[in-house]
């Protein structure tokens, strides 16, 4: 896969009845009730694999009670950072600044405190984020029967925007399972806390900001059956019955657009040998339409023929437009169809001109990254995040692949001929372009904005070469691999 990870939390491998001292619900008549109760378990059992590493959420949960809980965090620009604030009914009401400093959620939400049983063990204290978009669940019969949040904290380290919330009498996990806590079998009293500032905006208060509970952990040898999330179990998007018919164009030319942008190339590193320069990047889609392009296979050949389709407002089909081509693609890092004329990856020199074009041509539209579900037709909960649900396989007769608004699509130096082969190339400042629609098939809002350029110098000799990649504003890659 290529998707970018996201923060969430797995359910509870065993839970108490809920806590009979948890805090009275909130209702939206009462402005002196927090926004949400801090729920935890009395006792929670939990399994050790392999030793002092035990994955577990405590089965903490915070519930919505009178209202949603809602947060929007933006940055204006790389050189900014994000500002969250919380859409109360009140109004917006911002998050202590350095609230977050990457999309994956809150930072240093939640204090953890372990106090072992046995004598001689130490107590001891974490700090953990919390997304507030992890697997939510509904936790009274009159809460809506749906959630519209997003499910994770999807992150990209050049993301612009995100949305997290919980639905109106829905609950939703404070503690991840992606690290486990370092404790083995034993059984330890556990003390969470909603850090200071976050209680405050809130609007709990210290008791009601605090929980604890009795855990046991229990050694399950050497790690099989650890948490790794829940799949979100979505369809995947289907194909048109059949290829398009009549005149190509659109009811109405002034409807509603896809708008592809580049994010700066990322996770930038030369290979082992120092002969490829190593990249990831990103196109999204900022406009008020998702990209939609079917393929249907000619006869007796690996191509399709590729059809974007138009949509209203209110997402009824008004016309389409012939794209190019779909191919098939062998390889064994591959093995889908893949769209030609999506994005083109180019390395130039310090006067711009291409000196090296990545063999990556073609592509498989997923939606991988949230980029921005901030934008006015971002959509919170897309289909086919991830590749094994939107690129077919070598029977298939017509596939459907779909950029949804919000959301980008991330290719890392996992697939193969993505690099740039650089052995033969001088020292000097180079630069990595993407660029979205690049041959301008299809139609979009504007094409102003589909062209990025990333800054690097190559240099070292040519058994030691070296590359230099100048930061982006205050963006920092830590934690943000080109693993595909």
């Amino acid at each position: 896969m290529r998707r970018t990870p996201f923060v969430a939390a797995a359910g509870l491998a065993l839970v108490a009845p809920f806590l009979a001292t948890a805090a009275a619900p909130a209702t939206a008549d009462d402005p002196a009730s927090p926004a949400f109760t801090l729920w935890a378990p009395q006792q929670v059992t939990a399994y050790s694999y392999g030793g002092n590493r035990t994955w577990t959420d405590l089965g903490l949960r915070v519930i919505a009670e009178g209202a949603p809980v809602e947060l929007w965090s933006t940055r204006a620009s790389y050189d900014d950072p994000i500002e969250t604030v919380w859409r109360s009914p009140d109004g917006d009401v911002p998050l202590p600044s350095g609230s977050m400093s990457t999309f994956s959620g809150l930072d240093k939400f939640v204090k953890i405190t372990v106090d072992p049983k046995k004598k001689g063990e130490k107590t001891f204290s974490l700090v953990r984020p919390g997304c507030l978009n992890s697997y939510s669940e509904r936790v009274r019969p009159d809460a809506p029967a749906r959630s519209p949040y997003p499910v994770g904290c999807w992150y990209n380290p050049y993301s612009l925007g995100s949305v997290q919330g919980i639905q109106t009498g829905w609950a939703t996990p404070v503690v991840g399972q992606d690290r486990p806590l370092r404790i083995g079998p034993g059984r330890y009293t556990v003390t969470a806390s909603i850090r200071p500032s976050y209680a405050a905006v809130f609007g709990l208060s210290a008791e009601q900001a605090t929980r604890t509970t009795q855990l046991t952990v229990v050694d399950q040898g050497d790690g099989e059956g650890r948490p790794t999330g829940t799949p979100s179990g979505r369809p995947t998007a289907k194909p048109a019955a059949h290829r398009p018919t009549g005149a190509p164009g659109r009811a109405d030319e002034a409807g509603p657009e896809p708008d592809l942008r580049s994010l700066p190339a990322w996770g930038i590193s030369l290979s082992r040998n120092g002969k490829y320069l190593q990249f990831s990047a990103t196109v999204w889609n900022a406009g008020d339409s998702p990209l939609v392009v079917d393929g249907f296979r000619r006869e007796g050949e690996d191509v399709m023929d590729a059809y974007q389709y138009f949509f209203d407002a209110d997402g009824n089909q008004t016309g389409y437009q012939p794209v190019g081509e779909m191919e098939w693609d062998a390889r064994s890092s591959h093995q889908h169809w893949h769209f030609e004329d999506f994005a083109r990856y180019s390395l130039l020199d310090a006067d711009q001109s291409e000196v090296a074009r990545s063999k990556k041509e073609a592509f498989c539209l997923a939606n991988t990254d949230s980029v921005d579900t901030t934008v006015p037709a971002a959509d919170w909960r897309p289909e086919n995040t991830d590749l094994s649900t939107s690129c077919g396989d070598y029977s298939s007769l017509s596939v459907r692949e779909v950029l949804v608004s919000g959301w980008g699509d991330t290719y890392t130096q996992y697939r193969a001929g993505q690099s740039f082969p650089v052995a033969d190339l001088p020292n000097g400042t180079y630069y990595v372009a993407v660029k979205a629609n690049p041959e301008d098939r299809l139609v979009e809002e504007t094409t102003d904005n589909n062209l990025s350029l990333r800054k690097i110098r190559l240099g070292g000799t040519p058994a030691h070469r070296t590359v230099k990649v100048p930061q982006v504003g205050i963006i920092t890659e830590e934690g943000y691999g080109g693993v595909g």
